[in-house]
């Protein structure tokens, strides 16, 4: 029986990651879709998490993918850290049969325990829902992406301690590599 595992990404990865997001992202109109070079560049920055890039591996092959990299919260000339997730991808062939939702789940789990606050995502309302995101402009967030209304989520993670501070509120800003997506 084959069953699907759930683990960060190691350095042998990097070239079926980058096949299942250009599957997964591929349009006729790019011969790479700008998705591929966002986690390229990414993976060069001080955004980058080791542990919260996530693989999904089915029979021996990554299919899925769930990102989660460093952003910032900027608020009356201070700053806290949060997450984006992004991009999450799914080989088109294993697509429809929940890779993805564990994929995400896991990369959410691995930041709650090393007690990350808040994770901030653009897509579809209804599948993040499932994950407990919310609109984040009703959470105080503003980003580029704001004016999108219900696309521009956050969910706000469980804390790790009693005494843990508020998640932050303010304007999202994004590492350099997020402004050629």
């Amino acid at each position: 029986m084959t069953t699907l595992r759930l683990r960060p990404e190691d350095p042998a990865d990097t070239g079926p990651v980058r096949r299942v997001l250009a599957a997964a992202f591929a349009r006729p109109d790019v011969s790479t879709p700008p998705e591929v070079g966002l986690v390229d560049e990414l993976r060069d920055s001080d955004a980058w998490i080791p542990e919260l890039a996530m693989v999904a591996e089915y029979g021996g092959e990554v299919v899925g993918y769930a990102l989660l990299t460093r952003v910032r919260v900027t608020f009356d000339g201070g700053f806290a850290v949060a997450l984006a997730l992004g991009p999450v991808a799914v080989a088109p062939h294993r697509q429809r049969v929940g890779h993805g939702t564990a994929v995400v789940q896991a990369s959410l789990d691995a930041a709650t325990e090393l007690g990350e606050r808040l994770v901030v995502v653009l897509g579809n309302p209804a599948y993040y829902r499932r994950f407990g995101f919310g609109r984040a402009d009703r959470m105080g967030l503003s980003s580029p992406w704001s004016g999108l209304g219900e696309p521009w989520q956050a969910l706000v993670l469980p804390p790790a301690t009693s005494d843990a501070p508020p998640p932050p509120v303010g304007e999202v800003v994004f590492p350099p590599p997020w402004s050629k997506v």
